[in-house]
């Protein structure tokens, strides 16, 4: 009897067991830090876009960026990058974790979508309970002094931390780690926890659970010389998208908890409705649905390689590229 993963032609999934360890958890990382160098920036313009009062500053993605770079240069794209990039790290409990409970999963003979899914989750929820308070240094980084070059508000400072565009980023970051830690004490590293969970669980749930759907709806209808390894980026793209759209509103308030230091979800709700009314659900969404498709893209390609790479030699005859 063939195995389900292969469908009796070639490996639709490498499983966890199937691969050297050694090979694939360095590849793993190195393959994580080239993707956040070089898709980074719309992290950062995206945030903004969330944080900002209505188009108080930027009018979009495209004029976000301008207007960094055109004030800030390179680095201002880069803001908060170093302490961001330990999610990494993070990272490698991420994948292990979802792997990890696939291949328990698979032991009691659940399909691959109710694998991902609930992998998904889980990993999701071992990653951010590492990565919250990284993410919400980072995020102050990336939004301070935002609007010094055209906002009407004033420029975004909710630490009120003397900001000196000299500074080092690591001069920056040690003051934003110092004043949280002096207001809110350790709790205050974990300020919209709750939030990133509701946003970043359902979220990761989904986007494997899609991905694979994706994945399998589309090789019923691609020729069969399609490389494989394209059509998973693709399935991962479309993931995103889909993902993306469903979880904006959460990620939205989530920023806010984080940056804007409220009190709660339903205050950070609230705020944003009387803001924004409907406009909530689509703020900042053309910038995260085109990070969404970058990142989707770039991280199935590197994951899916770097499986392909560390397969144990008896499965390499069942690789299709």
């Amino acid at each position: 009897m063939a195995d389900p993963a292969t469908n009796g032609k070639f490996l639709r999934t490498i499983e966890w067991d199937m691969m050297d360890k050694r090979k694939f958890f360095p590849l793993s990382m190195l393959s994580s830090f080239s993707v956040r160098c070089a898709l980074y920036p719309l992290t950062v313009i995206k945030t903004q876009l969330q944080v900002q009062f209505r188009n108080d500053i930027y009018k979009g993605m495209i004029d976000a960026g301008v207007k960094i770079y055109r004030a800030e240069g390179v680095p201002g794209l880069y803001r908060g990058f170093w302490i961001s990039s330990v999610q990494i790290v993070s990272g490698v409990f991420y994948i292990s974790t979802y792997e990890g409970v696939r291949h328990v999963l698979g032991q009691y003979g659940a399909n691959q979508r109710v694998k991902s899914l609930a992998a998904g989750g889980c990993a999701s929820l071992v990653g951010q309970t590492i990565i919250v308070p990284f993410d919400v240094i980072s995020q102050h980084a990336m939004v301070l002094g935002m609007g010094a070059h055209g906002g009407k508000n004033g420029a975004v400072n909710p630490l009120g931390i003397n900001f000196d565009k000299s500074s080092s980023r690591l001069r920056i970051t040690h003051d934003i780690a110092r004043e949280i830690l002096r207001r809110d004490g350790v709790r205050g590293f974990y300020r919209g926890y709750t939030a990133s969970l509701m946003a970043y669980v359902p979220n990761s749930a989904m986007w494997w659970a899609f991905y694979h759907l994706y994945q399998d709806e589309l090789l019923k209808i691609v020729p069969p010389w399609v490389s494989h390894l394209f059509v998973q980026c693709v399935a991962g793209s479309f993931g995103g998208f889909t993902t993306t759209i469903i979880t904006n509103p959460l990620d939205i308030v989530r920023a806010r908890l984080q940056v804007q230091r409220l009190d709660s979800m339903s205050v950070a709700f609230r705020e944003l409705w009387h803001e924004e009314h409907f406009h909530m659900f689509f703020k900042g969404l053309t910038a995260r649905l085109v990070q969404s498709a970058a990142f989707s893209f770039s991280i199935i390609l590197g994951y899916e390689t770097i499986k392909r790479v560390s397969v144990n030699e008896q499965y390499r005859h069942m690789i299709k590229w």
